[in-house]
């Protein structure tokens, strides 16, 4: 019965995540999640408990990748949705995990329980970013991207703001015990950082000012072509694709010089390719055709495909990158994507899965190759450029090279396949990395949502999804490395030890008095 009101509590929980947004339903989900805990009777029932939570959570929440497959003919569509469910089945270890720690610290006290399952809950979304590759979507603290707490994500990040989620319930939970002191001891702190100083009255935002010298901030054309993924790989999909950027890129207004934005693999042509002859003159028409859009003293940033060969005649494989061109088509800069999507841009284990009818989802039979993880590059007169593809922004402090601090961040993306769901929590979770690196985020995706988010996290320009259509506007301003820049994740993995080691002791004590 416990598990079967967990899975249902999971359900509900997920509709505090975009595009439905309804936030306060995940610190209630969660003061009813530490009510079921304190009535489970061993640690196998609360682990059940715990991964039933998971299970609801994600199956919901994260739908939009069965949508993908509707995309791919070489598979059916119904393995999509088989595809989300075993996926879901696996990310609720970690949830079960958390209740499990919340269960055996918190059977004395109930406050050692919420604090168990704050600092347990922190910690093992951590390590559902990093184990087997990783798959760091929808944080509970995303929730909270809507609210003044975001303000706090530059001190702890995102992890930290999954523990305040989860306190918050806990400190319902307790209330609801009549724990009147123990209950407001959890809940005014949290409403405290409300009335943390927005970044522009800490003075740690800077402007970044273009060639001309005028420091209000860089021009900047964002393009959404909205050409979606059912027509991105058709016969004459390129050349459609190539005079939609191009018209929209040319369109008059806005201010000059810029810099312009494609999405991600905006060109699917190779833009570098290793192979000799044709295939290098073809790239180089490619790149100097995307150029053309481009006035003196401007660049494009674009996505594109690189083409790796060792003798220049085989491919042996690809990158997904993001290439800066000059007016003449000179590349200018390059980045390649590190975080490489399983089953998207490569097929692990391909001789076996290839065997039993399974392919990647994006089309090709060359598997992209990871690029060296973040790096930042520099455009004379601009400045430094960061770059995560796509999926890469979803990484809480995987995102900028320190040593190379760019004065914004550049995340074009492909959501076209990922339905309704899909694109507003991506959007969530690059407002997250924003706020934590203090720097404004630019996005260009093929059907939205395409946006300008500024350095606190705050959306200042998007374009729907299923439209076509430029944002014209002037970089926000960057600011200095925050806290969280500067120390990454051990300051919310120092809190959540923080929470379980406090739950530890309030266990000892009550199991000491309990012995005397």
């Amino acid at each position: 019965m416990n598990a079967a009101l967990a899975l249902l509590l999971g359900l509900i929980s997920a509709f505090a995540f975009q595009p439905v947004g309804m936030w306060p339903l995940m610190p209630l989900a969660f003061a009813a999640l530490a009510e079921l805990i304190g009535r489970t009777r061993s640690l196998k029932a609360a682990l059940f408990v715990g991964w039933s939570f998971g299970v609801g959570q994600f199956v919901l929440g994260l739908n939009w990748i069965a949508t993908a497959f509707t995309y791919q003919a070489a598979m059916p569509a119904w393995l999509g949705w088989i595809a989300v469910v075993l996926l879901s089945l696996y990310l609720a270890i970690y949830p079960a995990m958390a209740t499990g720690l919340a269960w055996r610290f918190g059977q004395r006290s109930r406050m050692a329980l919420v604090l168990s399952l704050a600092g347990g809950w922190a910690v093992t979304e951590y390590l559902r970013a990093l184990v087997f590759t990783g798959f760091a979507w929808n944080p509970v603290g995303v929730v909270l991207v809507e609210t003044a707490w975001l303000n706090s994500a530059r001190f702890a990040g995102t992890y930290a703001l999954s523990a305040l989620v989860v306190l918050l319930g806990g400190g319902l939970f307790l209330l609801a015990h009549r724990r009147w002191r123990r209950g407001a001891a959890l809940l005014i702190p949290a409403l405290l950082l409300l009335i943390l100083p927005p970044a522009e009255e800490s003075g740690y935002l800077t402007n970044f000012g273009p060639p001309n010298g005028r420091a209000e901030g860089a021009a900047i054309r964002i393009i959404q072509p909205n050409i979606g993924q059912q027509d991105k790989y058709r016969p004459g999909a390129s050349e459609e694709a190539a005079r939609r950027l191009a018209g929209l890129s040319s369109r008059a207004g806005g201010e000059r010089p810029r810099l312009i934005f494609w999405p991600e693999a905006a060109i699917t042509e190779p833009l570098e390719d290793a192979r000799t002859g044709e295939h290098q003159a073809f790239a180089r028409f490619e790149r100097t055709r995307a150029a053309s859009v481009i006035g003196p003293g401007e660049y494009l940033l674009t996505g594109g495909i690189a083409v790796h060969s060792p003798d220049g005649r085989r491919v042996t494989g690809a990158a997904n990158s993001v290439f800066a061109l000059d007016g003449a088509g000179t590349v200018r800069g390059r980045y390649d994507k590190s975080h490489l999507v399983p089953y998207g841009e490569y097929l692990p284990m391909r001789p076996l899965l290839s065997a039993i009818g399974l392919s990647r989802l994006v089309p090709g039979d060359v598997d992209f190759n990871p690029g060296p993880g973040p790096r930042s590059f520099d455009l004379p007169g601009w400045g430094k450029v960061g770059l995560q593809v796509c999926y890469e922004i979803i990484f809480s402090g995987q995102v900028v090279d320190p040593r190379e601090r760019p004065r914004f961040i550049f995340n074009p993306s492909n959501d076209a396949w990922f339905g309704a769901w899909g694109p507003p929590q991506h959007l969530a979770q690059a407002r997250l990395r924003a706020a934590e690196e203090g720097l404004p985020v630019v996005r260009s995706t093929p059907t939205g949502i395409s946006a300008l988010i500024d350095a606190r996290g705050k959306l200042l320009a998007s374009l729907p999804l299923g439209t076509a259509g430029v944002i014209d506007a002037r970089l926000p301003p960057s600011a200095e490395a925050t806290p969280f820049a500067r120390l990454g994740n051990w300051l919310p993995m120092l809190l959540a030890f923080g929470l379980l080691i406090t739950a530890i002791v309030l266990d000892a004590r009550r199991r000491y008095r309990a012995e005397i």
